[in-house]
């Protein structure tokens, strides 16, 4: 089989790219060891992404927006940060910006629905992308003329580029001999839905907590009950989580309320929970011969900024751009010297806050006398300082 690109990965970020690649007359195959069922009806997985307007504008030249219904798009409004059990709190208000609001939360599994939905319009409209479900990639050849992948059913796949976009343990990147800095933090992050009786205001919170930390992502009112509802984010030791999930509905209820500190009144699990291991990945390079990274496999960030999907989208958009910039003009879409364009253009947008993220982590997880001293010196501090909450709030909105 010949195409002009491969993709590893039917995540978001892996069939956006095939989206936004399409109709331009390249051919694409996206490789994807998961089901033709899980890919095109996707099970809720406990995630709430939350969405910066840059995204929200990439959706929605995707097509993506459009094929979401919209009591499923919850206001981001305003952000808050806790620290440890004071009733002090940094608000980010979306004021700072100039939208009326910091960003929107989507669930994942309602994303990755939507990203295949808008890539099946594409390939019935334009016939130039091939999925191929429930197949696993077992080797990566490139050189300086070809690239191609072999799968584990022996079929070979030739192109002029390979792409991974399986996740950010990444065996495709590994597959190139690209190392990555991995950071395991040693501890599990919990998602789930719950509802409570204290409205959220379309209020995100996190919370450093001692021992744990704590996030409140504001969804829309439940669809049965019409109570305050919110994706509860816990993360704690990777022991704790495994006990937590053990609970039964009613006990994880009470349990959550008493971590919460009862500031949110009631609150009722209206979902399964799910647990993932919180690791940090950013590889060493982006790009290879022949080979590029787009969304976790190439940066796995720390969920605690949000920003996930939001530089996968970032990827996929300067990935493309220099893709069909190329081929418009009949140049080699598998250039070195494209691949590195991508590669720099996409480090300077994510390196920077990689590493800050991985600074405030650091800071606002450690509990010696000292460390609790400079976390609430750093958080009143800070709550003065309007010109830094107003980078946080153009962070978060993307801009």
């Amino acid at each position: 089989m010949n195409v002009d690109i491969v993709i590893v990965g039917a995540g978001p970020s892996g069939l956006c790219l095939a989206r936004s690649l399409s109709g331009q007359g390249l051919t694409i195959a996206v490789i994807e060891q998961q089901s033709l069922d899980a890919i095109s009806n996707p099970a809720f997985d406990g995630r709430e992404i939350a969405l910066t307007q840059s995204s929200a504008s990439a959706m929605k030249d995707l097509g993506l927006w459009q094929l979401i219904e919209p009591q499923a798009i919850s206001q981001l409004r305003d952000a808050k940060i806790l620290d440890g059990r004071s009733q002090f709190e940094m608000l980010i208000p979306h004021q700072l910006s100039k939208y009326q609001e910091l960003g929107w939360l989507i669930s994942n599994h309602v994303i990755r629905k939507a990203a295949y939905d808008a890539t099946q319009e594409a390939n019935d409209l334009h016939h130039d992308i091939t999925l191929i479900p429930g197949r696993k990639v077992i080797k990566v050849k490139t050189s300086q003329q070809i690239a191609g992948v072999v799968l584990d059913d022996q079929t070979e796949i030739s192109a002029k580029l390979v792409v991974a976009a399986d996740n950010r343990f990444s065996t495709t990147r590994r597959m190139m001999g690209i190392a990555a800095d991995m950071h395991d933090f040693g501890r599990n992050m919990l998602v789930c839905c719950m509802t409570h009786d204290t409205p959220h205001d379309h209020i995100a919170w996190e919370w450093f907590d001692y021992g744990q930390t704590l996030a409140l992502l504001p969804m829309n009112p439940d669809p049965e009950t019409g109570r305050y509802r919110s994706s509860v984010v816990i993360t704690v030791a990777s022991d704790e989580a495994e006990e937590l999930m053990k609970l039964n509905p009613e006990a994880f209820s009470r349990n959550a309320k008493e971590r919460f500190g009862n500031r949110l009144g009631e609150m009722d699990l209206v979902s399964t929970i799910h647990s993932y291991p919180l690791v940090s990945v950013y590889p060493k390079r982006l790009v290879g011969t022949r080979f590029a990274t787009v969304g976790d496999a190439a940066v796995g960030m720390h969920p605690v900024t949000a920003h996930g999907f939001n530089f996968g989208l970032l990827g996929v958009q300067k990935l493309s751009k220099e893709i069909l910039g190329a081929h418009r003009v009949g140049k080699d879409i598998g250039d070195q010297a494209l691949l590195l364009r991508y590669e720099r253009t996409h480090r300077l947008k994510t390196k920077p806050l990689f590493l800050m993220t991985r600074l405030i982590t650091e800071i606002y997880t450690k509990e010696s006398p000292p460390a609790k001293f400079l976390r609430k010196a750093l958080l009143h501090v800070s709550e003065k300082l309007t010109p830094f909450k107003k980078s946080i709030a153009l962070s978060l909105t993307g801009r």
